[in-house]
């Protein structure tokens, strides 16, 4: 069983290897005789520990920083589980391409190279400029009846996620971030979470675009549903295919983000996750191969319940957590500032012995 992405995804790890803890450990001690008290900047040396771990020799070069945006329709949209019709992820695509919508702001602001990534959007672009056209069908199939994928499907997203970060590399990028627009894909990051972490729906499904009451219930009880249909022997003591999660509930924007972080891993390259959807991305790649960990940032910590199961089940702390929910990349390029602050202050601080500062005596 899924043959095609099993080889698509070991092609992929072969060569990956743990950030190194040799220098991360050179990282510690350059820290602590930094002109400061030691641990005085907090999670900030934690984040520069870890990126001097991926980094190595290179810690001192300038982050070159990208955002990749994956966009893809959901099947489950037709059963009403969004405030929002699906049309809306292609006219969401087009607001980004025109630069109006919050992530070109953020990204613009930050210097942070957008791209945008049509791997499964419900429509056809006719040439747009500035659009990666990456589609590998137009939008998933109905999980409530049927696999959102095939095989041959979700292999090909994945590759065009590891493609992605192949160029990023070519690029010289150097801290990429993942984000996301599909309509119905909370749907999908909630069967994921719930599957993989074997928390209750009720627990990991929240309002996604905005539903009423009523709305949640029913998106929580169509998702209990696509969890037996597909899954029904999961229970505690088992652990999930995470590519035949993938394959069963989608979608193809979080297989594609799924392979550009094994990618980026593979080739030594920081990520970023944004909020829930992302983060389903990352704990698939996480359960994939749990190396990948090392790689990733947390960029925030978004409004919706099933986001923090995933960050406590993957071991992520989030930078930062301003109540957002909005997807698109957003939160994850937020926190890229703060990231790069870190790097500056290991790089730039004098040390007790250069500034001839007296050091604690106690």
């Amino acid at each position: 069983m899924n043959t095609a992405s099993r080889s698509v995804v070991s092609r992929i790890v072969v060569a990956m290897e743990s950030p190194s803890e040799l220098w991360l450990t050179r990282a510690r001690a350059h820290l602590d005789v930094l002109t400061k008290p030691p641990g005085s900047l907090g999670k900030l040396e934690d984040i520069a520990a870890q990126m001097v771990s991926i980094r190595q020799e290179d810690f001192a070069e300038p982050l070159r920083k990208a955002v990749y945006l994956f966009a893809a329709d959901h099947g489950i949209a037709a059963e009403g589980v969004s405030a929002y019709p699906s049309e809306v992820t292609r006219q969401m695509v087009l607001n980004f391409l025109a630069k109006g919508a919050a992530i070109n702001v953020l990204a613009n602001l930050h210097h942070v190279e957008m791209n945008v990534v049509d791997v499964g959007v419900d429509a056809h672009f006719c040439a747009v400029d500035g659009l990666l056209n990456r589609k590998v069908r137009r939008g998933t199939r109905n999980m409530l009846h049927e696999a959102a994928m095939s095989d041959a499907e979700l292999a090909q997203a994945l590759e065009v996620g590891s493609g992605l970060a192949n160029e990023a590399k070519t690029k010289g990028q150097s801290l990429l971030a993942v984000g996301e627009m599909g309509i119905g894909n909370t749907t999908a990051a909630s069967a994921i979470t719930s599957v993989l972490t074997h928390k209750p729906v009720g627990v990991v499904t929240g309002k996604g675009t905005g539903l009423d009451v009523g709305a949640q219930e029913r998106k929580r009880q169509i998702i209990e549903a696509v969890i037996q249909k597909h899954f029904p022997t999961v229970g505690l003591n088992s652990r999930p295919d995470p590519l035949e999660v993938l394959r069963c509930v989608g979608g193809l924007e979080i297989a594609a983000m799924t392979g550009l972080i094994l990618g980026a891993a593979g080739s030594a390259i920081a990520v970023v996750a944004d909020g829930f959807i992302s983060t389903a991305a990352a704990a698939i790649a996480y359960a994939i191969e749990p190396r990948v960990r090392g790689y990733l940032f947390a960029g925030h910590q978004s409004e919706e319940p099933g986001h923090r199961v995933l960050l406590e089940h993957i071991g992520l702390e989030p930078i930062l957590s301003l109540n957002m929910r909005l997807g698109e990349g957003t939160g994850a390029v937020l926190a890229m500032p703060i990231i790069e602050s870190a790097m500056c202050l290991y790089n730039e601080m004098a040390t007790f012995t250069s500034a001839g500062v007296s050091e604690a005596k106690l």
